[in-house]
């Protein structure tokens, strides 16, 4: 895929190294231009700006007949090379392909637009670091490698789904011993368990794989990404987060893993406006900031509306212990009060459908992991209980 009125040559050299390796190719043009670029012809035309409506226009087609390429078992592999906006095309145009399809993008657009891209596809990023210009010695190196790889890749149509349950969960750094665990539990009652970093691009792939309904039931342990929404920190899922599972009807359940804590990145990216509130370098490019109790009200009432659409069954587990390895007794983010506005508020705007259960220990405790699988095990279990209870 690629713009052929500006990016023709490269795309004609691409699709001949993946054919030399015994692979057929398709080419599908997302350019602007009214003239179509044949595979050898001279694209050293002034480049235009398409306004953006016309790009959509184009990503959509474009989507539209991958869509049906995909059905009809046309294509095992999607490839693209592009600047800015044929990255921009490129990435609505493979959104529906399924997760582990091949999608390799070959771009010399800033490095910004290819972190969004790695946001919201598993797409193969292969940056340029020089201007797509026509073949040359440092295009040429680029390109073979790109055509090698794609060729190397081919789609495998997902095998019958397997008769085991599957399990999204929750991580973070300060919340593994309880992953870890749950993990483990899940195995043990012939599960398997999916993990996901609850770092913004984590939350934002879980939520688009139980939409697609890759998963049975979801133990969302850690989410901190609500705290980075609400506050303004770096590790924000967006505002979809904590609806999935809801919409697809699965069970799920919630605990306040890590809502102790906004991400940042170095101190001096930390913004003005929060000057003098209690922060730790968890690493030289990482600052958390502690939340205060306000903000753990917010974020639980935000837990609590997003919830409220469940129609599954849903149970939310509060470790009065602790939510993070540095909310424990002596820990540096140790702030009972504070806790226990999430707590609350969560409590206080739940429909009765909902329960909220306060469990005596830390999250990282075994037993707070062992009641988080065992509710979930038992709710996936034919003939389990499919009351929201423990």
């Amino acid at each position: 895929m690629a713009t052929l009125d500006t990016k023709g040559r490269e795309s004609a050299y691409l699709a001949r190294v993946i054919e030399q390796w015994g692979r057929k190719t398709l080419t599908i043009d997302v350019g602007t231009s009214n003239r179509r670029c044949r595979s050898e012809a001279d694209s050293s035309d002034e480049r235009v700006a398409a306004p953006a409506e016309l790009l959509r226009e184009i990503a959509a087609s474009a989507r539209e007949e991958v869509k049906e390429l995909l059905r009809s078992g046309a294509i095992d592999a999607a490839v693209g090379v592009a600047g800015g906006k044929g990255s921009a095309v490129f990435g609505e145009v493979v959104s529906d392909l399924p997760y582990g399809f091949p999608k390799l993008l070959v771009s010399s657009a800033r490095p910004a637009l290819l972190a969004e891209l790695a946001l919201h596809h598993d797409i193969i990023l292969y940056p340029t670091l020089v201007d797509l210009f026509g073949i040359n010695a440092f295009t040429e190196r680029v390109l073979d490698n790109a055509g090698r790889a794609i060729a190397a890749m081919r789609h495998v149509p997902a095998r019958e789904r397997r008769k085991r349950k599957t399990v999204a969960i929750t991580a973070f750094g300060v919340t593994t011993p309880a992953a870890n665990r749950c993990v483990a539990r899940l195995a043990e009652a012939g599960f398997d368990a999916i993990v996901f970093p609850a770092n913004g691009a984590g939350g934002r792939k879980m939520e688009q794989l139980v939409s697609a309904g890759e998963f049975d039931a979801v133990i969302d342990l850690t989410t901190t990404e609500l705290a980075d929404e609400l506050v303004g920190g770096t590790a924000s899922a967006g505002p979809d987060r904590l609806k999935a599972a809801s919409h697809r009807m699965i069970p799920q359940l919630i605990a306040p893993g890590a809502v102790d804590m906004v991400n940042f990145g170095p101190p001096s990216s930390v913004p003005a406006e929060f000057k003098g509130r209690q922060f730790y370098s968890h690493t030289p490019f990482t600052t958390l900031m502690r939340t205060t109790a306000s903000e753990n009200e917010r974020i639980g009432t935000l837990t609590a509306e997003r919830l409220s659409q469940a129609k599954a069954p849903a149970l939310v587990l509060w470790p009065a212990k602790g939510v993070s390895d540095y909310d424990r007794d002596g820990g540096i983010f140790r702030n009972p009060e504070a806790d226990r506005a999430w707590f609350d508020a969560v409590r206080q705007n739940l429909p009765p459908s909902i329960i909220a259960r306060e469990l005596d220990c830390h999250i990282n405790d075994p037993e707070f992991a062992d009641a988080a699988a065992s509710w979930i095990v038992e709710r996936l279990t034919p003939g389990g209980s499919s009351r929201a209870d423990v």
